[in-house]
């Protein structure tokens, strides 16, 4: 029997399925009403409902969010985990968190540094998130869908909704 988890644990295993994804699909509204994907890099590891990417001010990214909160959709499909992040999203002017954020992997994407006025933070707020999460690795997951198929059951692995 599979007992149900938390909501503090449902939050831990979302920021456990994506600590080790570092690349995400950052979905936004553009002008038209059109939903734009680009991919980013997941600055903040350390999960709590918030996702940072840096981002140029001047970037087709900042003008879509603009100076408000507008809709987002963060997406992390790792080799057995995909995970969905709904929230909100808004441009950072917070020079002290972008200098924490900046690492080498950064350098080779923005020029001149945490301190050039045209890098900027991206600030996703978490609203809800939506894992699936199947054990194994490929392998595995084959050996799941066989079994599946041959018995005419569901494949195993873990699927939620979580409240951010």
């Amino acid at each position: 029997m599979n007992e149900v988890p938390t909501p503090t644990e449902s939050r831990r295993k979302v920021g456990e399925l994506i600590k080790d994804v570092r690349i995400a699909m950052l979905t936004t509204v553009d002008e038209a009403g059109r939903l734009v994907s680009r991919p980013m890099t997941t600055q903040d590891v350390e999960f709590d409902g918030d996702i940072w990417f840096i981002a140029q001010r001047d970037s087709e990214l900042a003008r879509q969010i603009g100076g408000g909160r507008t809709e987002a959709n963060v997406a992390y499909a790792g080799s057995s985990t995909w995970v969905s992040v709904s929230g909100k999203a808004r441009v950072v002017n917070d020079p002290a968190k972008l200098r924490e954020e900046w690492n080498r992997f950064t350098d080779a994407f923005f020029e001149g540094g945490p301190e050039d006025p045209n890098n900027v933070l991206i600030l996703i707020e978490g609203e809800s998130a939506e894992y699936w999460d199947s054990p194994g690795g490929k392998v595995t997951q084959l050996a799941n869908l066989a079994k599946s198929l041959v018995k005419k059951e569901p494949i195993e692995g873990d699927n939620r909704i979580v409240d951010l």
